[in-house]
């Protein structure tokens, strides 16, 4: 799963383009299952989608790569094989992609990590069917990421000169250098002995198909080979030149000083011997299809007599349906300042969006608006009774999503990820053939291409077959400020129910669908619709509910809803006319649901005439349906039961507040100096002074460029210094410069990260031998103590800081088990989510600016894994009545809480943020630079849009005003 997504974001960083967003799907059989019954062979599902997922994000996260979707498909026939896909989205000025051809006498320079074992059939492997024997042989296929390395390479290829240098450059994937170099050119001269190892003994055939991570193929002119090898020395790289392009025609490789390949290139072009196959597409039955029928949970409970709350409680539990907030909640889905829609929306955080959205990375002093659009589509039901079905709803749901989002359908490019079963016989080759053909109508129909995609044919484990699998992926650009989400926002205002017209054999109606959505499209731009949800696998009771969730906003069913919904979808309701209940869980796949506001009723109900009344949204908490009455409190905790045992959404009790550790009376008070700086007339907003801020990149360090935006949007001038450790002559280096910069630097600020990628014993400990080396702790110092400086920490930062001394005793101390700490969130994973804090002290330079301390409350995103304050009582008292708490977690009323997800590392006394004695020494968990908007006051509007609340708490306008 590391790999998945490591070699997602290395195909597009082969381009030069910087890798911004991500969306992960999964396939997998039930994980609740017990484990008794975990069939020989194979791994218990649970362990696999836990490590999976564990692989997946741990990656991500280390290497600063925001995951605005996480969903996983529950299937029977996964447990045959997993599915994992990673899609990503990257972005690169046009002026820097250069694609040359290379010329005789240009230079291969490998990039990157060094080569061993891991992989050694990785690609090849992957495509074979599994077998009993595979849990115990098949682990050596298996390449080993190194997130900390790949995002050192995305910093080079961030370089315009070192792009512009790069005639044309490949990532290390399938087949090793012998892919990744030999596509390169037609003639090349490759010397295996000048390939980067990470330990001795691998032979020449090993050197050249390993499949290691981590490593690019770059082919430069030989006069600039010297300055790409010193661009990636200074970025902490290793950089070889180890291959020639030659005018020979042949591809020719050496190790030892001896020819061990030596191929004519005409041969290879010959791509082997044709081959074809016959397929026989099985004909369906249509009154079989899942289309015109709820998910079986719903069946079951209304054959055996269930009444209408115990069938939606039924599907809202249903794996198709469940919340999986738990999983979500482990990737970083705020890195990078850019994120429009947070994965969860609403107040609650309970409303799952239905894709991710995040703005075009940009540097300093440039800013955007436009952004990039990413969803997918799905159902494996359907795809199982008919693979041409299928592809066609995966498209159609993809679309769907992207309407829903705000974004326009038609403008779409897509991309197809396929998966089947071994093709061992004609009718097992019609199934991809159908869903090919399928997913080729759909496309064809909306004008949308499918660009790309990859495949696998290898689904198949003894009798055990994956379902036909297309998953659609959708991407398309918006405007940030014209992106809907999905929370019901208001009580009172109407739902519309937009539906999707589907023919007599069951496919969708591209063309009223394409109409319809470009008619809502004009909608969203105009700012007319509130929320927008595309109707799923539970129908409009799954959909309406997930609405419900995020703000808690009730619901009230028009009365002749049912009758207009029969005539608009007869073909699909047609067998649920004996009981119209049913027709509420239908999986009525292109239909959206819409909240638009009284006064904007006429203008929606004139550009959508096929759209008609669901009903009203209402303050109680309440789905009031055809007689029944289902409570949004108690839908939501039926929701989050079926996972929660797989991936815990908080910690076993809790969210309890009557088994919660009451607070002391001194961690719910405010410092007195919150309310005298709150009765200040005003505060200057732009000052003269440009202070200069230095950042230092430590391996592992992934939030710089965040920060410094943060810090030049304040009006200070930034300074981002590589710190270098690949030998002991590059460490001596990096501590000389760190220490010149720091005696030139008014602030020093410690970005997020993961400081030499996971460490274990806690993170932060290498940045924080880095400061207590001599040269540099004397530096600090000097910065604190005679040059009035000030020093930001902030999560990754916040940890070196505390475990250095200077938060919260303001100097540099050994470590003793006096000392408060940071560790393990109480849950046992990382937590990214938005949380809200209040302002405890103002006596900190860091909270002298109106954004700081006017508010009662903040929102701010947060994304670790070690974020609980461990300190004594006593200590702690002190030093809240010392003004040296900054801020604390609170809950929605703003009180200081020790319960999840309020509290969501169990931080003691709610602890965010502390400061050093003085208050120039600031060290917090929350991520203040990823909401920072164009102005000193006021968070961006465009920035994780779907939760309200004020997200802009500017420290960094602080520290800058500070000097002036």
């Amino acid at each position: 799963a590391a790999t998945c997504i490591g070699g997602a974001i290395r195909d597009p960083l082969s381009g030069r383009a910087w890798v911004y967003q991500s969306l992960r799907v999964t396939g997998a059989a039930d994980p609740t299952v017990p484990l008794s019954q975990t069939r020989e062979g194979k791994l218990p599902q649970m362990k696999l989608t836990r490590e999976a997922a564990q692989g997946f994000s741990s990656y991500g996260n280390q290497i600063g790569l925001t995951t605005g979707q996480v969903a996983e498909v529950y299937h029977p026939g996964f447990e045959a094989k997993r599915m994992e896909l990673g899609a990503v989205i990257a972005a690169v000025p046009a002026d820097v992609v250069m694609r040359e051809e290379p010329d005789a006498g240009d230079c291969i320079v490998l990039v990157g990590g060094g080569t061993g074992r891991d992989g050694i059939g990785g690609a090849t492997g992957s495509s074979k069917a599994h077998n009993v024997k595979s849990v115990t042989t098949a682990a050596a296929e298996v390449q080993k990421g190194n997130a900390v390395e790949e995002r050192k390479i995305q910093r080079l290829f961030r370089n315009r000169d070192v792009s512009r240098m790069i005639r044309r450059c490949n990532d290390f994937g399938a087949g090793g250098v012998s892919v990744a170099v030999g596509e390169l050119a037609p003639g090349l001269e490759i010397n295996l002995d000048l390939v980067p190892k990470k330990y001795e003994g691998l032979n020449g055939t090993e050197l050249a198909i390993s499949e290691s991570q981590e490593r690019m193929a770059l082919v430069v002119r030989k006069k600039d080979v010297d300055a790409l090898i010193a661009a990636a020395k200074a970025e902490n790289l290793n950089a070889v030149h180890i291959a020639t392009v030659t005018d020979t025609n042949r591809l020719i490789m050496k190790w030892r000083g001896k020819t061990i390949v030596d191929i004519d290139r005409a041969f290879l072009d010959t791509a082997g011997a044709s081959r074809n196959a016959k397929a026989v597409i099985a004909a369906v039955k249509k009154e079989n299809s899942p289309l015109c029928a709820p998910l079986k949970c719903v069946e079951e409970a209304f054959d055996k007599g269930a009444s209408l709350n115990d069938a939606w409680f039924a599907n809202m539990k249903d794996l198709a349906v469940c919340s999986q907030r738990g999983l979500s909640e482990r990737f970083d889905g705020s890195i990078g300042s850019s994120t429009v829609t947070f994965p969860m929306g609403g107040r609650s955080q309970s409303t799952p969006e239905n894709g991710c959205a995040a703005k075009i990375p940009v540097l300093p002093p440039f800013e955007t608006n436009t952004s990039s659009l990413m969803t997918f589509g799905y159902d494996p039901r359907i795809a199982s009774w008919s693979p041409y079905h299928g592809a066609q709803v995966a498209v159609l749901h993809s679309l769907a999503r992207i309407a829903a989002m705000g974004g326009l359908p038609e403008s779409c490019r897509l991309t197809f990820q396929e998966y089947f079963e071994r093709t061992s016989s004609e009718l097992a080759w019609g199934k991809p053939a159908a869903a090919l053909l399928g997913a080729l109508s759909a496309q064809t129909a909306m004008g949308t291409a499918s660009i790309g995609g990859k495949d696998s044919m290898s689904g198949s484990f003894a009798e055990l077959k994956v379902p036909p699998t297309l998953v659609s992926f959708a991407v398309t650009t918006e405007d940030a400020r014209n992106i809907t989400s999905g929370a019901f926002k208001k009580a009172g205002n109407s739902v519309y129910f937009i539906p999707c017209a589907y023919t007599d054999d069951l496919t969708p109606n591209f063309g009223s669908f394409k109409d319809t959505t470009k008619a809502l499209h004009s909608l969203t731009d105009k700012k007319l619709v509130n929320a927008l949800y595309p109707v799923a696998a539970g129908g409009i009771a799954e959909a309406v509910t997930k609405m419900a969730f995020g703000n808690k906003i009730g619901l009230v069913f028009d009365s002749e809803f049912f009758t207009k919904l029969e005539n608009a979808a007869s073909v699909l309701t047609e067998k649920c006319r004996a009981n119209k209940d049913k027709t509420l869980f239908l999986p009525l796949y292109g239909s959206i649901i819409a909240e638009v506001s009284p006064e904007n009723c006429a203008a929606f109900e004139k550009a959508l005439p096929v759209a008609f009344k669901l009903g009203a949204t209402s303050a109680e908490p309440k789905i009031l349906v055809n007689g029944a009455s289902v409570s949004i409190e108690e839908a939501y905790k039926v929701w989050e039961q079926p996972l929660a045992k797989v991936f815990p959404p908080v910690t076993a009790g809790s969210d309890d507040a009557s088994k919660a550790e009451a607070l002391p009376d001194f961690a719910l008070a405010e410092h007195p100096s919150l309310q005298d700086a709150r009765n200040k007339a005003h505060f200057a907003v732009g000052g003269k002074a440009k202070p200069k801020v230095l950042l230092p990149v430590f391996p592992g360090t992934n939030c710089e460029f965040d920060m410094a935006r943060a810090f030049a949007l304040a009006g200070a001038e930034t300074k981002i210094l590589v710190f270098r450790n690949r030998d002991g002559q590059m460490l001596e280096e990096s501590l000389a410069e760190l220490e010149k910069e720091l005696k030139s630097a008014q602030i020093l600020a410690l970005s997020g990260g993961f400081s030499a990628g996971d460490e274990p014993d806690g993170s932060g400990k290498f940045i924080a031998n880095v400061l207590r080396e001599n040269r540099i702790a004397q530096a600090v110092t000097s910065l604190i103590d005679d040059r009035d400086g000030l020093v930001l920490g902030i999560c990754n930062g916040f940890q070196a800081l505390i475990k250095t001394g200077l938060v919260p005793y303001g100097k540099i101390l050994a470590p003793s088990e006096e000392m408060p700490t940071l560790t393990y969130n109480r849950i046992g994973r990382h937590i990214s989510r938005v949380v809200r804090t209040r302002m405890v002290s103002a006596l900190s330079p860091w909270a002298q600016h109106q954004s700081v301390v006017q508010s009662q409350m903040h929102l701010i995103p947060i994304s670790h894994g070690e974020g609980r304050v461990i300190i004594d009582k006593a200590f702690a008292k002190e030093l809240f009545e010392k003004g040296q708490i900054f801020t604390q977690y609170v809950d929605e009323t703003g009180k200081p809480v020790m319960t999840e997800p309020d509290n969501p590392n169990g931080s003691m006394f709610a602890i965010e943020g502390m400061t050093s004695p003085d208050g120039r020494i600031l060290g917090k968990m929350g991520h203040n630079e990823r909401t920072i908007g164009t102005a000193h006051l006021g968070s961006s509007e465009e920035l994780i849009k779907n939760i309200e609340g004020n997200k802009c708490q500017n420290i960094f306008a602080a520290g800058v005003r500070y000097f002036g």
